[in-house]
């Protein structure tokens, strides 16, 4: 286990109208966005997401006067602070999802890409301090719960010191280039939102949509709520570019008009302002792998697919009777490794299956990588939030 540091946080501060909070901006996987230490936001959740709201830059398609990037993968937040009780984990983090047009953040589910950067972000910040080449902590996902165990590269420099590598040869589809792997085993993740590997009980479900008709689902959870649903059911092939299923009006409203449907089958209530269940649409694969996807998150396609969204999807692929399964390549054995194939590429993830009951995965593992952006601050003004008045002004540099 690494040492966890017992040194306090460093101050937020003013400078002139604005309130500057210390920040790191992190790729994690094929997402992006600000990482903050949580003990300096504001307690109150409704003060908190107001800074959020408008650190990122939102609501504004845009984002033109915050950090976001105009897309709902670049417009996500990390919020990492030291574990405070929970036996046998080092880390706690929450996650943040912003619409870029929209004015709610969101913390009810999960994000696998993210989750690759709050490692490294705790060491950058001394809420780690490595001791070995490899450092492994455990990190709880305070939104859902979830558990699991990330491990990065943590060389000697030349003054012995310890620090996060980034350089190295993994390569993962949708980011350019290579870099040091981040490895992450997720620790039984069903039911992470939905409360069960399949809510419904059932690997498939027939929904009678409004102006679609019957529709063959599959909804489940293990980390991600998805619905599964065979891409030609819907008109399409499975095999689109992003921009052609964002640019098509009509299977998006079909899509929604799903997924309304199948959020309240998996007992999660109106999910119209949710950014949950996600939407996969699945075919045959195409390139070698066990299954073709698109997903949206919700209603625009990922450019790849989510970490969680593929531990799910694969799950589903190993589940006799699911949408999955029926256009899947096969797959067998106690520990499968499934690829899901997405547009920028494939995604493998090796599952561990309980010996005594195949539908129970105990383990998902995977590689994903991470790199440290920016660090500084992030400026917000002081009618949004304005610290403490002991706290000193920061002089513009």
């Amino acid at each position: 286990m690494p040492a966890v540091a017992a040194a306090g946080a460093p101050e937020v501060t003013r400078r002139g109208s604005q309130t500057a909070i210390p920040c790191l901006f992190m790729r994690g996987g094929t997402s992006r966005g600000p990482f903050f230490d949580a003990r300096l936001l504001p307690e109150d959740p409704g003060v908190r997401d107001a800074v959020l709201l408008a650190a990122i830059g939102s609501p504004d398609a845009r984002q033109i006067d915050g950090v976001g990037g105009a897309h709902p993968l670049t417009s996500k937040i990390g919020i990492v602070r030291p574990a405070t009780g929970t036996t046998g984990v080092d880390l706690e983090w929450t996650f943040a999802q912003v619409q870029p047009a929209g004015d709610v953040v969101d913390t009810s589910s999960n994000c696998g890409n993210m989750l690759a950067a709050v490692l490294p972000f705790a060491i950058e910040t001394g809420m780690i301090t490595p001791t070995a080449d490899h450092t492994t902590a455990r990190v709880l996902t305070r939104n859902t719960g979830m558990v699991s165990e990330i491990t990065v590269a943590t060389p000697a420099g030349p003054s012995g010191a310890r620090h996060v590598a980034y350089a190295g040869p993994a390569r993962i589809d949708g980011v350019p280039g290579t870099a040091a792997p981040v490895e992450i085993g997720f620790l039984d993740t069903a039911g992470s939102v939905a409360g069960s590997l399949l809510p419904t009980g059932r690997v498939r479900d027939t929904l009678e949509v409004p102006g679609v008709g019957p529709v063959d689902v599959t909804l489940i959870d293990n980390g991600q709520p998805l619905a599964i649903v065979a891409a030609e059911r819907l008109g399409a092939t499975g095999y689109e570019t992003p921009a052609e299923i964002d640019a098509d009006d009509a299977l998006r409203a079909r899509v929604e008009a799903l997924r309304l449907v199948c959020g309240a089958a998996m007992g999660l209530g109106d999910v119209t302002a949710r950014n949950y269940p996600k939407m996969t649409l699945v075919a045959p694969p195409r390139h070698g792998g066990t299954l073709s996807t698109r997903s949206l998150i919700p209603r625009v396609c990922h450019q790849s697919i989510g970490v969680l969204a593929a531990v799910t999807a694969a799950t589903a692929c190993v589940l006799d009777g699911s949408v999955a399964h029926d256009v899947a390549a096969a797959v067998s054995g106690a520990r499968p490794t499934v690829s899901v194939e997405h547009p920028s590429g494939e995604f493998a993830v090796t599952l561990a299956r309980d010996p005594d009951d195949p539908r129970r995965i105990t383990r998902s593992a995977l590689l994903r990588t991470a790199r440290l952006l920016m660090a500084g601050d992030v400026l917000v003004p002081r009618s949004v939030w304005d610290p403490v008045p002991t706290v000193q002004e920061k002089k513009p540099a």
